[in-house]
């Protein structure tokens, strides 16, 4: 079965003053149909210009620096304005972190619900869409301004604009990031449940390490623009392989020390001018070696998992197993 999503050696830099940054380093990424996929890592990974990157939706400043992206086979990166507005209206669905900054403010829920349905639909179908993603009144949101909503309603009313036209890919960039954390399940639960009613492929990009690794088949773990380790999830968190995903899995909520304290990740993320020369996470690793300081690791495979790292498998990391605990 053909991929419905192909990304290949994608490299995105913004243009700043003080000169481009580069936030995605040559990254390849293939979702199947039906597909679940967490993309995870520190702020300043990659991970949200990557996922925004599929619908070009990235900032005025941004540049596609080489590389393709691919929607079920089209070129989307060569994609007129006409054209891109087609495949992100009839393939794509987005869920973004702040679901007040995502509606209009100006505008009725109904009838923001209505303008992604398109055509001519009637009170019933917008109501029935709304009640379709757990809106317990949705005649009542139909009529409500965003600001009349709480965060979790208006969260569900973006996940209703996403999925009105039954997209082939459902991409919610921290989906939970705004909420509650009484609701945050509640909403995961519910993109669950729709991709497993629809069909559509689902792409998660969060920093929430056990979320992702709960409710997606397959993990990317990014750093410095690139995919540094990427797997079935529970494998890539039960065994990881790259220095980066076993410090991000110390450093997670859950697996606090017998002194209730976090390990944290020494230093801090790079800022990139150019693509990397060598490895991006060499002056944070507690296993870097001068190698790793001047060239660039290539991606290898151990045991079913990609690794982006020199020394994956002579398997330093796993001489210093972490403790991960998963509901």
């Amino acid at each position: 079965m053909s991929a419905v999503v192909t990304v290949s050696d994608l490299v995105v830099s913004y243009r700043m003053e003080a000169g481009d940054v580069f936030a995605v380093d040559g990254v390849d990424l293939t979702i199947a149909p039906g597909e679940r996929v967490g993309i995870v890592g520190e702020s300043g990974s990659g991970k949200s210009t990557l996922g925004m990157a599929i619908g070009r939706l990235l900032a005025p400043n941004a540049r596609f620096v080489r590389g393709d992206i691919r929607i079920g086979g089209q070129a989307i990166l060569s994609c007129t304005a006409t054209e891109l507005r087609q495949v992100r209206r009839d393939r794509l669905g987005f869920v973004y972190q702040n679901p007040m900054s995502a509606l209009d403010p100006t505008m009725r829920v109904g009838g923001q619900v209505a303008l992604a349905i398109g055509g001519r639909p009637g009170m019933a179908d917008i109501e029935a869409l709304l009640g379709r993603v757990g809106l317990p009144d949705p005649a009542r949101a139909a009529g409500s301004f965003p600001h009349e909503l709480s965060g979790g309603m208006a969260q569900r009313v973006v996940i209703a604009l996403a999925i009105a036209r039954n997209p082939a890919v459902l991409i919610a960039d921290e989906p939970t990031a705004s909420l509650d954390a009484s609701i945050q399940g509640v909403i995961l639960d519910l993109l669950a449940s729709l991709r497993d009613s629809t069909g559509a492929s689902l792409v998660i990009l969060s920093h929430d390490l056990r979320m992702v690794a709960n409710r997606c088949d397959r993990l990317l773990v990014m750093y410095g623009g690139r995919v540094i380790e990427s797997g079935p999830s529970r494998r890539v968190f039960r065994d990881p392989r790259h220095p980066y995903t076993r410090a991000l899995i110390k450093a997670a909520a859950g697996n606090e020390g017998p002194d209730g304290v976090l390990e944290p990740i020494p230093g801090v993320p790079p800022v990139l001018r150019s693509e990397s020369r060598n490895c991006a996470f060499a002056e944070r690793c507690e296993f870097a070696q001068a190698r790793c300081r001047q060239e660039r690791p290539a991606a290898q495979d151990v045991d079913g998992c990609v690794v982006t790292c020199h020394f994956a498998a002579e398997g330093l990391v796993r001489t210093r197993p972490s403790s991960v605990t998963l509901a």
